[in-house]
C-alpha cells in the first residue's frame, strides 16, 4: 500500500486535531494535511444544512465560501449515493458544476469527494481534493474515507465545544443570588 506509512503519521495528526478547539483552527489542518497526504492542489470541506437542501464549504482553499443546492453537482451526488467519487476528467462528468470555476477563476481538472458521516451514520459533509498531478485512484479514495473519520470526529467535538461554551455563557435568572 502506497500510504503505509502516511497511516502512523495520521495518528500524529489526530492527536493534533484533538487540541483544536474551533473550525477556524482545525479545518486549515484539516486541508493541509489532505493535500500533502494526496497530492493535491486543494482541498474542500462542505457541510451539509439538511434544513436549506445546500452544501455549503467550511473551507476551500483560495475562494471564498462556495453554496451548491445538495442535489447539484458531484459534492451533491456524493451525498445522494453515500459513497465516494472520483472524476479524473471533470468537464466530462455529467454531475460537474463548471459554473464554480467561472465564478472562482479556478480550473478544476480532476477530483475526488468522499461523504463525511457522523456517529450515526448521516451525511453531515463531503470531503474533496482537487486537482492531482497525475489523476486520483482507488488508494486514495480508501485513504478519503479514512480520513473522512478524522474530519467526522472533528465536526462533532467543535459542535460540543460549542454548545459547552453556549451553555457556560447563559445566566439562569431562576437562581438565587
Amino acid at each position: 500500500m502506497k500510504y503505509a506509512d502516511t497511516y502512523s503519521k495520521l495518528a500524529d495528526f489526530g492527536r493534533e486535531l484533538l487540541n483544536k478547539t474551533s473550525l477556524a483552527e482545525g479545518l486549515p489542518h484539516i486541508s493541509k494535511y489532505a493535500k500533502d497526504v494526496i497530492k493535491a492542489e486543494r482541498c474542500s470541506i462542505f457541510i451539509y444544512d439538511l434544513q436549506k437542501h445546500e452544501l455549503w464549504t467550511t473551507i476551500a482553499d483560495g475562494v471564498e465560501k462556495i453554496v451548491v443546492p445538495s442535489d447539484k453537482g458531484i459534492v451533491g451526488y456524493t451525498l445522494k449515493i453515500r459513497k465516494p467519487v472520483i472524476a479524473n476528467d471533470a468537464y466530462s462528468n455529467p454531475n460537474f458544476l463548471s459554473d464554480v470555476d467561472k465564478k472562482t477563476g479556478y480550473k478544476t481538472e480532476n477530483l475526488v469527494a468522499a461523504p463525511i458521516f457522523n456517529s450515526k451514520r448521516e451525511i453531515i459533509g463531503v470531503l474533496e481534493l482537487l486537482n492531482k498531478e497525475d489523476g486520483f485512484d482507488d488508494e486514495d479514495v480508501k485513504f478519503m474515507i479514512f480520513f473522512a473519520h478524522y474530519v467526522s470526529g472533528f465536526l462533532e467535538l467543535v459542535n460540543l465545544y460549542k454548545a459547552e461554551d453556549e451553555k457556560d455563557k447563559r445566566v439562569d435568572y431562576n437562581e438565587k443570588i
